[in-house]
């Protein structure tokens, strides 16, 4: 699935449309092109076959307000993993916003549903708006090198450092797809967690839908774009250039 897992890939693309196509094809980030770029192909072979297609479907038989709702509850599930990392980043300003989103949209907002925090943020001088941190960022934080650009079956575009990340937060810290409480799983949590997990990368895709026109008009190398556009906005995000993002 090309770019289906995570607000990062979502932001990559959204802010990509402005980053310039027109990349060196000797960018010492990316040793191992070659692979990456059959990687690539494979990705968007699956993703133009399988995934786009369902998710286009989902756009067009779901009600929008349905969208809206589902989106908002897997939003607030990535509050968790904010929170953990704006603590382990000793940013505590960001990780009481997260936490107290977190706890205003699972209580009085229906486990997430309704996303009130935001609400009260726009209307308010309490700034607890959507932030975006992820184990990556935590790394980079700490002046963990990027390492080489990968591009990732099934899940795009990432670094060695950045693939790390997605799987310390998907493993310990998401609540979703955490493993933390491994003893407490049964068939029954698997039954519930696996369609879920399904249900965000296709919320994550469906998100994606009205930036692929622009993208395969904006770039003369499409691999070269994703990828420079990406390298550029985590890098931006690990300097905190840009804290806080709208839902």
């Amino acid at each position: 699935m090309k770019y289906l897992v995570n607000s990062k890939i979502i932001l990559l693309l959204s802010f990509g449309v402005f980053l310039s196509g027109c990349a060196s094809t000797q960018n010492p980030q990316d040793p191992l092109e070659s692979m990456n770029r059959a990687v690539f192909e494979f990705n968007e072979i699956v993703d133009d076959n399988v995934i786009e297609p369902v998710a286009r479907n989902y756009v067009r038989f779901v009600p929008e307000p349905i969208r809206l709702v589902v989106g908002n509850a897997f939003s607030n599930a990535n509050d968790v993993v904010v929170t953990a990392n704006s603590i382990l980043q000793l940013n505590f300003e960001s990780a009481a916003a997260s936490a107290t989103r977190f706890v205003i949209n699972t209580t009085f907002g229906l486990f997430g549903a309704i996303d009130i925090a935001s609400d009260i943020s726009e209307a308010s001088d309490l700034n607890i708006s959507k932030r975006n941190e992820d184990f990556g960022q935590t790394m980079g934080h700490y002046g963990i090198a990027t390492g080489p650009y990968l591009v990732i079956p099934f899940l795009g575009p990432s670094t060695v450092r950045d693939a790390v990340g997605v799987g310390v937060d998907s493993l310990v810290a998401h609540p979703v797809t955490t493993i933390v409480y491994l003893d407490s799983i049964n068939t029954l949590d698997a039954a519930i967690r696996t369609p879920v997990a399904m249900g965000m990368a296709l919320d994550a895709r469906a998100q994606l839908l009205d930036v692929d026109k622009t993208l395969e008009e904006a770039a003369l190398d499409k691999y070269e774009f994703v990828r420079d556009a990406y390298l550029q906005r985590r890098d931006s995000l690990v300097n905190n250039e840009d804290v806080e993002l709208a839902d």
